[in-house]
């Protein structure tokens, strides 16, 4: 008669037979698992903006004031263009509002950041760029980050003194 083989059972643990195997499998590869994930993530905290997901990339000189509904490469104010089909809202930072402004002050404001805006995209080429946060506002717009050669163009604005930072908190811009 031939030899009877037992193998020793190993304990199960309720996952069954095969996801007992790759588990042994995968716990050989842990270490390098870790170490390719550790290099990835270190990667992806050092890169800048520029590097991460590209969406869009804009042609210039041919952007326009908002003027209908639907119209496309154009101007809605000093922090939302519509382009490539799609309403973008500059998510890094917040321009006074044109659209029932809160006083004068915010009005002639929002006014000059929409004109420096539209100036700053017919400047030339220019890359629309998800950052990886949100992909959409409580209005249905895009966020995006405007860029041009590794710069915000939202940042040129803050510079200038017609826009700031969007922290996630509404102020106001009147006094």
């Amino acid at each position: 008669m031939g030899e009877v083989f037992r193998f020793k059972r190993q304990p199960n643990f309720g996952l069954g037979p095969r996801r007992r195997r790759l588990g042994n499998l995968s716990a050989s590869w842990r270490p390098v698992v870790a170490v390719v994930c550790g290099t990835l993530i270190g990667y992806w905290m050092t890169e800048p903006i520029t590097d991460q997901v590209r969406s869009i990339v804009g042609a210039s000189s041919n952007f326009r004031i908002c003027v209908r509904a639907k119209q496309q490469n154009c101007v809605i104010d000093g922090d939302t263009i519509r382009h490539g089909g799609l309403t973008i809202r500059l998510e890094d930072i917040d321009t006074p509002e044109t659209h029932k402004p809160k006083c004068a002050s915010e009005a002639a404001l929002g006014r000059r950041a929409t004109s420096r805006l539209l100036e700053l995209l017919n400047d030339g080429p220019f890359e629309v760029v998800h950052t990886g946060g949100r992909d959409k506002d409580i209005y249905g717009r895009k966020l995006r980050v405007v860029m041009r050669d590794g710069r915000s163009v939202g940042h040129t604005l803050v510079a200038e003194g017609l826009a700031r930072y969007w922290d996630g908190a509404r102020r106001s811009w009147c006094g």
